[in-house]
């Protein structure tokens, strides 16, 4: 099999989020269709680039590199553990790139993750960073996914720090989060740069 440019790329970006989905690459890799995506990810499973694994009862298969993927990428074999109580997260994290991508012409290549941030200066570090971040025309925004109640003093110092390092600040929320909801309603006055987005949008553009 002879390596592409996109799958040199899909290895890319599933190890840059840890695991991704099938809807999740079809548009990251920007293939026209579902059939000719889920064909190439079978080539490159067959040949030990990717591994397949089904974690969760009611979630599809997540697609991670293998030990053999990650070394063609020049990335350390790391083990593929992810928390069970995190892919919830995660997947979201994967949507809402993808609905950026599609609805707001956000290049891939100008997101940066939370992950990255920690990697480039430390997972020991106790600092916040947002769970996504990417600069268009100039303004820099920041993403967060709320899917559950936090700490409201955590909260509230992450919407600070937010405040004051973004130029924008967009939280997915989903319509069935009142209290978090209503928490973000009560500080845009305080932070004027916040803006609330419904899950449910980005969901119903998959």
């Amino acid at each position: 099999m002879r390596l592409t440019e996109r799958d040199f790329e899909i290895l890319r970006e599933i190890e840059r989020f840890r695991f991704c989905l099938g809807r999740h690459i079809k548009i990251m890799a920007n293939f026209t269709g579902s059939r000719a995506c889920d064909r190439r990810l079978r080539e490159l499973l067959d040949i030990g680039y990717i591994e397949r694994k089904k974690i969760i009862y009611g979630i599809p298969n997540l697609y991670f590199l293998t030990s053999k993927g990650k070394t063609l990428i020049g990335k350390k074999a790391r083990s593929n553990n992810v928390r069970i109580d995190k892919i919830a997260h995660e997947i979201t994290v994967l949507d809402t790139v993808c609905y950026f991508i599609k609805n707001q012409r956000i290049k891939l290549q100008d997101i940066i993750t939370e992950r990255q941030l920690f990697s480039e200066n430390g997972f020991n570090t106790r600092k916040h960073y947002p769970d996504l971040i990417f600069k268009q025309d100039n303004i820099t925004t920041c993403i967060e996914i709320e899917l559950s109640v936090k700490d409201r003093a955590r909260f509230e110092k992450n919407l600070q720090e937010n405040f004051i390092t973004y130029d924008k600040q967009i939280w997915v929320v989903p319509k069935t989060g009142y209290k978090i909801r209503q928490y973000l309603s009560d500080c845009q006055n305080s932070y004027p740069n916040i803006e609330i987005l419904d899950l449910e949008e980005i969901k119903n553009n998959e």
